[in-house]
């Protein structure tokens, strides 16, 4: 038996995001039977007491506070992007023209100009792109988009999607790099997990109508003064989508009480669907041919039916984790390198979600419809 090849990874940014990523890759690595074996080459971080101490605690063999040097490492062949969102244009480029594969957290960029140049870069050179979105990764996600291809639910008549969280909800937390016009606001950060759950569900959005708003107009800057918030704390927009179902999205980073509320309810002739983040082992289902006096929404738990759930746990109702869908992620990633499958969630799908955003933002800024070609 032939000894697997070796993919050999570059991570920039070792917070939340980058921790999930290495968790991610440990994890897909026993799980699956991956085309390669995977490699924590060299971990990049601000400073380089930073970075040694996050190569020690991951397990990268090697650090830098200087992440350009890995995209001249000829010994390096994937650059995981988890630094702040203003930050993944240059880096992403610089990995393309190095020839690297990249893995880029979501969104992909704050404008549509960037995310546009970075895909259009990264199918000239050839490399494989993706996007972190791994609640779509989610088995409940996956058997919600087979039920309504299946017609469990009729005709799609109605659709209600929110990420709402509070990490944003003190008025007296310091202004962040999110905060900045370059980091894209409440939408883009969160709304655009929203967004990429309808289309993943019910197909291309037509047009909308935004409404972005800020409620918390200036924040502390860490130097005793305050600095104007001018990014939208609120994203909502109404929805049209291309099937004919119409509905709405919401991305709230002020939600009080809120911690992961990725949340949708879907509305058919026949039946409906109704899905929480905050229980995501968990799908709803409604069905209106039930006989008078026995129906209900009815809980279905994730279990080794829904793959690849069985690949974690061999029980039903035990559940799976947030790791574990990035490591599900992970698994898609690899194999589209390997070019077993095509990219899961690649540049050209975190373009798309771009797009949806800024349509929704102009919307919101001309309060009109606007239409949103696929």
């Amino acid at each position: 038996m032939s000894e697997k090849p070796v993919l050999r990874i570059g991570l920039i940014g070792t917070g939340f995001m980058g921790k999930a990523h290495v968790f991610g890759f440990a994890t897909a690595q026993k799980v699956f039977d991956l085309p390669y074996k995977l490699e924590l080459h060299t971990v990049a971080d601000v400073t380089e007491d930073a970075a040694a101490r996050a190569a020690a605690d991951f397990g990268f063999a090697h650090s830098t506070a200087d992440w350009r040097s890995m995209m001249s490492n000829a010994e390096i062949d994937l650059i995981d992007i988890t630094a702040p969102n203003a930050l993944h244009k240059e880096m992403a480029l610089a990995a393309i023209a190095a020839g690297k594969h990249v893995y880029c957290e979501k969104p992909l960029a704050p404008l549509v100009s960037d995310a546009r140049e970075m895909t259009e870069a990264a199918a000239r050179a050839g490399v494989k792109t993706q996007v972190g979105f791994n609640y779509l990764c989610n088995p409940m996600l996956r058997l919600a988009r087979d039920m309504i291809a299946a017609g469990e639910l009729g005709e799609i008549r109605g659709y209600r999607g929110l990420h709402a969280e509070d990490y944003m909800a003190d008025a007296s937390g310091s202004f962040t790099f999110r905060h900045d016009p370059a980091g894209g606001g409440a939408l883009a950060d969160i709304g655009s997990h929203a967004l990429a759950t309808a289309e993943f569900l019910l197909g291309p959005i037509a047009a909308v109508m935004g409404d972005c708003v800020t409620l918390i107009n200036q924040r502390p800057d860490g130097r005793g003064g305050t600095r104007a918030v001018t990014v939208d704390d609120v994203g909502r927009a109404f929805l049209r989508f291309a099937n004919g179902a119409q509905g709405s999205i919401e991305g709230n980073w002020i939600a009080t009480g809120r911690k992961m509320q990725h949340d949708f309810e879907i509305y058919g002739s026949k039946g409906a669907l109704a899905f929480s983040g905050e229980r995501f082992n968990e799908l709803h289902f409604y069905s209106a041919t039930d006989a008078p006096g026995r129906r209900g929404f009815r809980r279905i738990e994730a279990s080794p039916d829904h793959p690849p759930y069985g690949r974690f746990c061999v029980a039903p109702g035990h559940q799976i984790g947030f790791n574990d869908l990035k490591a599900i992620e992970v698994e898609g990633f690899v194999r589209a390198i390997a070019g077993a499958t095509p990219e899961p969630f690649g540049f050209s799908a975190g373009l798309r979600i771009q797009t949806l955003v800024e349509a929704i933002q102009t919307s919101s800024a001309r309060r009109e419809w606007l239409e949103v070609a696929a």
